[in-house]
């Protein structure tokens, strides 16, 4: 009996999170972020990336759907007539290439910088996966991150409940993954990051939790008390993850074994607020860009 005892005490938390003791980041809002032409506007910010000289790359589902900023904050590049049916993911590669993710298209997309398209993994026709097991397509995929040797990590996704590994050149390794609620199962697969030992890091988002992977997908732990991810961002310098919980409309910083450390924004739509915090991303300075699809902007907050 007192075997039993310490065992459920061992594996389940007393009790939850007391989020008004969850002290504040240090982060403050950068007005007038970014500095937009005059005409120009922002729809529904799906996600933002940040490449390795610090620039900012807006995906959102408008004109131009993708904008670069530099550092200052000024457009110094768009893309406009894409081949993309309704934005969500984006992200640099190792190489400086720039990878998309058309969430209703059900494809992965790599251009150069320059926004040359130079690969597509999709359907023929782009058409949906028809089941879970599928190597080279997607039912509404949503986020990719990158390993160390440049492999693909996509979460797949809002129908599809599984993450899928490739080369950088587009092979297919590896999937893990099936809809449920048990360890490596997933609802809602929302996005995905690594940190620097590897490990595989993924929003499961209707499942309120983010659960943790080996290199090779083997299951680790899971975090239940955290709120709800939508995006995951890894800060390699401060070996911290920075995580939009959409259903509370905030950013929230963990440790890599799933503590709390502390909290940005709330519900609202005054500047520093949040509606529908989709994903966000993290500078080498450590600023955090937050994309928000129903305040149709990206925010950008500083140390």
């Amino acid at each position: 009996m007192l075997r039993t005892i310490a065992f459920l005490l061992a594996t389940v938390p007393l009790t939850a999170l007391d989020w008004s003791k969850v002290p504040p980041l240090p982060h403050k809002l950068v007005a007038d972020w970014p500095k937009l032409p005059a005409q120009w506007h922002l729809f529904e910010c799906a996600d933002v990336a940040v490449d390795a000289q610090d620039n900012v790359w807006i995906f959102h589902r408008g004109k131009r759907p993708v904008i670069k900023i530099n550092k200052d904050g000024q457009v110094v590049g768009a893309w406009e007539d894409l081949p993309v049916s309704s934005a969500h993911g984006i992200k640099a590669g190792p190489d400086g290439s720039i990878w998309l993710i058309d969430v209703a298209g059900h494809s992965i997309l790599k251009f150069t910088s320059a926004g040359k398209l130079q690969m597509v993994i999709a359907q023929a026709g782009r058409a949906a996966a028809a089941d879970n097991d599928a190597p080279y397509a997607f039912n509404r995929p949503t986020g990719i991150a990158f390993n160390s040797t440049g492999d693909l990590l996509i979460s797949d996704g809002y129908v599809n409940s599984r993450v899928v590994q490739y080369t950088k050149d587009g092979k297919y390794i590896r999937h893990w993954g099936k809809k449920g609620t048990g360890d490596g199962e997933f609802d809602l697969v929302h996005d995905v990051a690594l940190d620097k030992q590897g490990r595989i890091y993924v929003a499961d988002r209707a499942n309120s939790r983010v659960q943790v992977f080996d290199p090779q997908g083997k299951f680790i732990a899971k975090w239940t008390d955290v709120g709800q991810p939508w995006g995951l961002a890894y800060a390699e310098k401060e070996n911290a993850l920075y995580m939009a919980d959409g259903l509370n409309n905030r950013v929230v910083k963990l440790n890599t074994e799933g503590q709390v450390l502390g909290q940005l924004g709330g519900f609202g739509k005054a500047p520093g607020q949040f509606d529908f915090a989709h994903h966000l991303a993290v500078d080498s300075d450590g600023s955090i860009y937050v994309a928000e699809i129903k305040n149709w902007r990206v925010q950008k907050f500083a140390k």
